[in-house]
């Protein structure tokens, strides 16, 4: 029985003192309570297509109705294969630094994010690739041209200090980032041993410690004749994605746990408007070409048909689009307006109201040509429109072949109208003729499309008549017992006036003032 209480009392005391040495070791304080979910809001703002201009807006207004309608994230799905890099690095300047520190981004890749599209991904807080997706393959190009030496360095130095921005503000890998842009860099993964994770390096800065790293184990991650492009699993493993779902609900799930929060409400999905797409749509090489070829084509037909009709109103409604697509993406500021609009104010004056050909005629060719450039590249109001990076140029260059196609289009078109236009019979009633009165076989139509040898036209260059309609300076005018469309050259005339039939052209009939010394 002693035994017993003896054996107890030495086991209390053991207890006892394990007690108090447990709480020496711990320090004395209150253990923080569990954090309870907090509410939060999530915001979807699909990315998709070719990043440009309009794409930016869209981002920027989309973004801010997210942010004052209370979301706290901001999930840009992305889906594209680049685009322009001057418009990609503005949106990524636009997340870091407006968009981040008012709420959490994330981009959440549902296909591909390539080239352009890899540096909105980097720009955002979190990155979270859909299954078997793609990032990376940021090298940049310029178009019908190839970048090398200077050039390429000069292009790639751009866009490498734009991932490493995106780097340090968000803690990506900044050396996978660096080898999705330059091909030059060969990294490659090496385990610790002590923790177990892969640790990154670059060629000839691999760790030589065996009893550190697994030196034998290494793997090369990219070699330096490639560019680095990761699928979701490697984009995973070495850091750059942080997780990998197979929809939007186990990406909203995933930031509910890491973060502790709960998304109360259905995220707020906000597509872009039709109107975007369709300035994106308008702002494209192909279709601004055929823009400026539909707008010189109209040009050239009411010049060569008296009044004015179909062909002008296609020419105005084709330079006011071409004009405000570029407005709206910021391309063309008030002053290259107004400099354009001066240049064809001046032009005009010099065809329909100064006889000949002068200054007024020289300094508005060089307005509209000023304004067009200035139209091609992004300048505030004041600026010279010159173009100062690599992507300046691009951008030119991209603008300058628009405009060449569309002159050259408008070449082939004008000379096809003025060869078998005439000829063809349902044309007819495109091109304005003059009415004639009843002959003596009957009532006939004059064709002003026919040549002015045929005896059935009535008029004839050097024949006389006298202004029945004011010309300004199209109008009609009186030649015997026909009536007749005219223009007169480079002057406006009063009714009375007298005329003379200086040339007819297809349905053009160009008359000049009848001077008392010519009889």
């Amino acid at each position: 029985m002693r035994t017993t209480w003896r054996t107890v009392f030495v086991l209390a005391v053991c207890v006892l003192a394990w007690s108090w040495w447990a709480a020496a070791a711990e320090p004395n304080e209150p253990r923080a309570p569990a954090r309870a979910p907090r509410d939060a809001q999530a915001a979807i703002i699909p990315t998709t297509g070719l990043i440009d201009d309009a794409l930016l807006y869209s981002i920027r207004r989309r973004t801010e109705i997210a942010l004052s309608g209370g979301a706290d994230y901001l999930l840009y799905e992305i889906s594209t294969y680049g685009g322009l890099v001057d418009a990609a690095d503005a949106i990524a300047k636009y997340l870091i630094q407006q968009v981040s520190p008012r709420g959490h981004t994330v981009a959440y890749i549902t296909t591909e994010a390539i080239s352009a599209g890899a540096l909105l991904s980097v720009s955002c807080r979190d990155i979270i690739m859909q299954e078997h997706t793609t990032i990376g393959d940021a090298a940049p190009i310029a178009m019908g041209s190839r970048l090398e030496g200077v050039e390429r360095e000069k292009a790639e130095s751009f866009v490498r200090a734009a991932f490493q921005r995106a780097a340090e503000a968000n803690g990506y890998p900044p050396l996978l980032l660096r080898a999705m842009v330059t091909m030059q860099t060969e990294v490659h993964a090496v385990r610790n041993l002590d923790t177990g994770e892969y640790e990154l390096f670059e060629a000839g800065n691999l760790p030589q410690d065996a009893n550190e790293y697994d030196v034998q184990g290494a793997r090369q991650v990219v070699s330096a004749n490639q560019l680095l492009t990761l699928t979701a699993s490697q984009a995973l493993e070495y850091g750059v994605a942080r997780a990998m779902v197979s929809d939007r609900n186990g990406a909203l799930a995933f930031l509910e746990k890491r973060d502790g929060v709960t998304f109360t409400d259905e995220p707020l999905v906000l597509e872009t408007t039709w109107s975007e797409q369709m300035v994106s749509w308008l702002n494209s090489p192909a279709v601004m070409a055929v823009l400026v070829m539909l707008a010189l084509l109209g040009v050239y037909i009411e010049f060569s048909t008296p009044g004015f009709g179909l062909a002008g109103i296609v020419a105005v409604i084709c330079l006011a689009i071409i004009v405000g697509s570029k407005y709206l993406v910021g391309l063309a500021n008030w002053m290259e307006i107004a400099v354009l609009f001066i240049g064809i104010l001046l032009l005009l004056i010099e065809i329909f109201v100064l006889p000949g050909f002068g200054v007024a005629g020289i300094l508005g060719i060089l307005g509209i040509l000023l304004g067009l450039f200035g139209m091609l590249l992004r300048t505030l109001p004041g600026e010279l429109p010159w173009p100062q990076t690599p992507w300046d140029w691009q951008r030119l260059s991209s603008g300058v072949v628009s405009l060449a196609l569309g002159f050259t289009g408008f070449l082939v078109a004008a000379w096809l109208l003025s060869r078998f236009l005439p000829k063809l019979r349902f044309a007819s009633g495109l091109v304005l003729v003059p009415a004639v009165p009843p002959s003596e076989r009957g009532v006939s139509q004059v064709s002003m499309t026919a040549p002015p040898q045929t005896s059935g036209l009535g008029i004839r260059v050097g024949d006389v008549g006298e202004v029945v309609a004011k010309l300004r300076p199209a109008g009609k005018a009186r030649f015997a017992d026909a009536v007749v469309d005219v223009v007169a050259t480079g002057e406006f005339l009063d009714k009375g006036v007298r005329v003379e039939i200086i040339e007819i052209k297809g349905s053009r009939v160009v008359v000049r003032k009848l001077m008392m010394d010519d009889g």
